[in-house]
């Protein structure tokens, strides 16, 4: 129960008692509104080929716009977050910072998502899509859900006016997995201890398809290549000396 405590705090859930429902009475009215007032289903579309229009030109649009993916991580050892600016042509701008004051994970959300934005508007980015995996942050951003929590009601506030500064500007939910690099950076910057800013080089991330070992073969003592005593016995079917 305490697991599920910790994981469900995230979302702003409110309990209510259900209230006694005879399900005998409802399943009755049901039986007898089978055969009055039936209307069969439509199934013509008249419109689908404008829909296909619509597609093709919000995937236009969609081609011009920068992504930014945030998180934030709060843990024993500390609290940091992590925000991704991802340009048209690929390119990734990381962004992470260490939270030195007490904040909750909803809070660290936040953060992450203020710095992001705020990223985005010293580069004059006109058009961004925002991804982040916290429901909670996402729908009170968009306003599908209302900031009942007296802690988060300036977070949302100051959201609101960044999001001013852009042309055009979407929310959306994205699943953990998917945020794997913004969750890393909140995740490094919660557990790497600092006092003071630290200035790190940006890195760069490569990718090995075999072993380090694969590639440390060295030079034979007579100046031939490593593979000349196999494609010699490939050619002439002759071994070595």
């Amino acid at each position: 129960m305490a697991r599920w405590q910790i994981l469900l705090s995230e979302y702003d859930i409110v309990y209510v008692s259900q209230k006694l429902i005879k399900g005998r009475a409802i399943a009755d009215f049901l039986a007898t509104r089978t055969t009055e007032e039936y209307e069969p289903l439509r199934f013509d579309f008249p419109d689908e080929d404008l829909m296909c229009i619509t597609e093709k030109e919000c995937e236009s649009s969609k081609e011009k716009s920068w992504k930014m993916n945030f998180d934030g991580a709060s843990n024993a050892l500390g609290h940091g977050i992590g925000a991704v600016l991802v340009s048209p042509e690929g390119n990734h701008y990381p962004f992470t910072a260490r939270l030195n004051f007490f904040c909750t994970n909803n809070i660290a959300k936040y953060e992450a998502c203020i710095m992001g934005l705020r990223a985005a508007i010293e580069r004059n980015i006109q058009t961004l899509e925002v991804y982040g995996y916290s429901a909670l942050v996402i729908c009170q951003i968009r306003g599908d859900w209302e900031v009942r929590d007296s802690k988060l009601v300036k977070y949302s506030d100051l959201v609101a006016g960044l999001i001013k500064e852009f042309k055009e500007i979407t929310f959306n939910y994205f699943p953990r997995e998917e945020n794997q690099l913004a969750d890393a950076l909140a995740t490094l910057a919660s557990m790497f201890k600092a006092n003071r800013e630290t200035k790190i080089m940006p890195f760069q991330m490569s990718i090995y398809e075999a072993p380090a070992h694969c590639f440390s073969n060295k030079k034979e003592p007579d100046g031939r290549p490593w593979f000349y005593d196999v494609l010699e016995y490939i050619k002439n079917q002759r071994y070595p000396e």
